[in-house]
């Protein structure tokens, strides 16, 4: 028995008041549609992902990055919701009793749990929907306003994605629809439509679709709530004396007889503190961002590398919280200069001065800083998301 999800990616989103397809948008550093497919990841055999036509470049590259792990397909969307579901369908390879999983692209904060119960449904008893038992009041109305009646709310769920099917069932209900030129406004409605009973899985409140501007915030703030914790990064940097070039350390020009070599102003510190936020970030390190073989970069100041360091965790999400530097140098003393330094990354980082702290020690003449060889550096910080307390 095979799961294949189809990933509905083929609306336009006019809602959203983008010029991007919905999908496209980015949430904390990662687009919708990544999101929505890693959520998946380990859970299906198959992937099929519907998609509009102009997005199709866009959407290729979102899902390779998402690293899914299984088998993709493309598809092309239709004219409505039910005629991509249907061309998506119908591209898959699934034998009567294959599970397949219709998701829509724009829910990207689904949760393993709730795709596991939606999967376990089907298995029992052939149909499994996401869905939330309201909590509220409501009512029946008429067109001029006037209220009908109480709806029994024990009688109501909210609907979500992911919608599972045995696919012998879902294509019997596909067939039934088109022989009645019938029109759902979800999945399990072709079903109930075609008389084959639907079962509700426990879904999530927070498995919201992005519509509008309003639910991306609404998305942003769940994402720090739950994923807000604190993230740790290490950086190492080291770097050989050499005569003629100027010491720069924590973006400070340090007067001595000789600086360091490197490819840029060969700031150790800094080195290792922006090694430090990319590795909070999970985001590689400099030689991948700022490799040593860009003439561009010969010369550059580290803190310029540094704010464009700084920049780069803020678009995937992220602040400093936090900053510790040590500098490992026998010579030059350097207490003279650590608050210039606190300060230099303070302000590049736009961070507090009393959450940046800088310290210089020696080696007691050990090693190839205490023989006088280079200078090494080391630094540890926290970030959390943006918008977090």
């Amino acid at each position: 028995m095979k799961t294949i999800l189809i990933l509905l990616a083929g609306g336009k989103g006019t809602r959203m008041g983008s010029e991007r397809n919905k999908v496209l948008l980015s949430l904390r550093g990662r687009s919708v549609i990544r999101r929505s497919a890693e959520a998946f990841r380990g859970l299906v055999d198959e992937m099929i992902v519907v998609f509009h036509a102009p997005d199709e470049a866009m959407i290729r590259d979102e899902i390779s990055a998402a690293s899914p792990g299984v088998p993709v397909r493309f598809v092309a969307g239709g004219s409505s919701r039910q005629e991509s579901v249907l061309n998506g369908f119908n591209s898959a390879d699934a034998g009567a009793d294959d599970i397949i999983l219709i998701h829509d692209g724009a829910r990207c904060l689904v949760k393993p749990d709730t795709i596991e119960r939606v999967i376990s449904s089907v298995r029992t008893r052939g149909s499994g929907i996401a869905a939330v038992r309201v909590s509220s009041t409501y009512k029946a109305c008429a067109p001029d306003g006037k209220v009908l009646r109480t709806v029994d709310r024990e009688s109501l769920a909210e609907i979500q994605t992911p919608q599972g099917f045995r696919s012998g069932l879902l294509r019997e209900a596909f067939a039934r629809a088109e022989q009645d030129c019938f029109t759902a406004t979800d999945d399990a409605g072709l079903l109930e439509h075609a008389g084959i009973p639907v079962y509700l899985a426990e879904g999530d409140s927070s498995n919201i679709k992005l519509t509008t501007p309003a639910d991306v915030k609404l998305a942003e703030n769940l994402l720090n709530k739950e994923t807000y914790r604190m993230r740790v990064g290490m950086g190492y940097d080291v770097h050989r004396w050499a005569e003629g070039r100027s010491l720069v350390l924590c973006g400070v020009e340090i007067p001595w007889e000789r600086g360091l070599l490197g490819h840029s102003d060969a700031d150790v510190a800094l080195h290792a503190l922006m090694d430090a936020l990319l590795g909070a970030c999970a985001m590689g390190d400099i030689g991948r961002h700022f490799p040593d073989t860009d003439p561009g970069l010969e010369g550059i100041s580290s803190v310029l590398l540094l704010e464009k360091t700084r920049d780069m965790i803020s678009r995937a999400g992220y602040v400093p919280e936090n900053v510790d530097v040590t500098i490992v140098a026998q010579k030059p003393k350097l207490a003279p200069y650590i608050p210039s330094m606190a300060e230099s990354i303070a302000k590049v980082l736009r961070m507090r001065p009393e959450d940046v702290n800088v310290k210089a020690t020696t080696t007691e003449k050990l090693g190839f800083e205490g023989r006088e060889e280079g200078v090494s550096a080391y630094a540890v910080c926290t970030v959390r998301p943006a918008g977090a307390a």
